[in-house]
């Protein structure tokens, strides 16, 4: 069986829309179509011109589905992509311009869509700084809270505009819009020591050490997303997992309900979600000024760029 689906002026064949993809909530491929088509005027924002890597689920989320980064042949015309290079060659990435687009990768059976950080015409050059606050192990979600008002108040030290999102998974992600004027490898090195920072002011709740058993069950202040290629979770996207979470924005106020969790938002909550929109729009800024700023604190707290760990 295949429905028709009219959007704009684009036809979208949904095949097999009644299959079951999240077994324990009886969600099928036509919900989560449904879904993304009521929150496509949020979420396209955040994917038009971004090379996405697609984890598709055809046989329902119990299943270990894949990721796919190379666009299928059998995709219709209409849906955009780009082919940037890797180390060894190239690859052909999807890119969701619009709403026909987006409902198209859901009969695609594609649950989550990641993101670059940067867009298609300047790949090196993001224009989103992410940080990733997961609990460590036994730890509740007011760690996670605190960590990110936290880090938020030393970006507001740094003059850098702050966004918050749970993530659909674990924890939360702060996202930092950026200018395109810096590489990947200076964001990432920016990121690095603003962490560093943050962890050698709070040694005993946080950490930026990569191997877990170092970690003494202290919150990592992941960056290792910031890089050419790498991805991070989109907002508003729906994650493979019972109840289907979504990675939705947040008010900063937000953080204060201490019921909050990584998985307040649901697909079932599409409505809710369509119709608030908790983040501003604000202006790039210099990763590299900013960076300067850093030094600065570091220099006056005495904290050097191996240390916090």
């Amino acid at each position: 069986m295949t429905a028709e689906l009219r959007i704009g002026r684009r036809t979208v064949e949904l095949a097999r829309p009644r299959k079951v993809l999240f077994p324990d909530d009886g969600i099928t491929k036509a919900d989560l179509a449904d879904y993304y088509q009521r929150v496509a005027a949020r979420m396209l924002p955040h994917l038009r011109g971004r090379p996405l890597m697609l984890e598709r689920h055809p046989d329902g989320i119990d299943d270990s589905g894949f990721m796919q980064k190379d666009i299928p042949g059998h995709f219709p015309d209409w849906v955009a992509h780009a082919e940037l290079p890797k180390e060894d060659g190239t690859v052909d990435y999807v890119l969701c311009e619009d709403t026909a687009s987006l409902v198209y990768l859901a009969g695609q059976a594609c649950v989550t869509p990641h993101r670059w950080l940067s867009r298609a015409d300047r790949p090196d050059h993001p224009d989103r700084l992410v940080l990733d606050l997961d609990p460590a192990d036994g730890e509740d979600f007011a760690t996670v809270r605190r960590a990110a008002r936290r880090l938020r108040a030393l970006l507001d030290e740094l003059d850098l505009p702050s966004q918050v999102m749970t993530t659909g998974s674990r924890g939360l992600h702060v996202v930092v819009p950026l200018q395109r004027r810096d590489t990947f490898d200076e964001v990432r090195a920016f990121g690095r020591e603003l962490a560093g920072l943050l962890a050698a002011r709070y040694p005993d709740e946080l950490t930026t050490e990569v191997r877990r058993r170092a970690r003494r069950g202290r919150l990592y202040l992941d960056v290792q997303r910031n890089g050419y290629g790498q991805t991070a979770v989109a907002p508003y996207a729906v994650r493979a997992r019972p109840g289907a979470p979504v990675a939705a924005p947040l008010d900063w106020a937000e953080l204060d309900d201490p019921g909050l969790t990584a998985r307040r938002w649901t697909l079932a909550d599409a409505g809710r979600l369509a119709d608030r929109d908790p983040w501003d729009t604000p202006r790039g800024r210099s990763a590299k000024a900013a960076h300067r700023r850093l030094d600065a604190l570091r220099e006056d707290e005495g904290t050097g760029p191996g240390e916090g760990g």
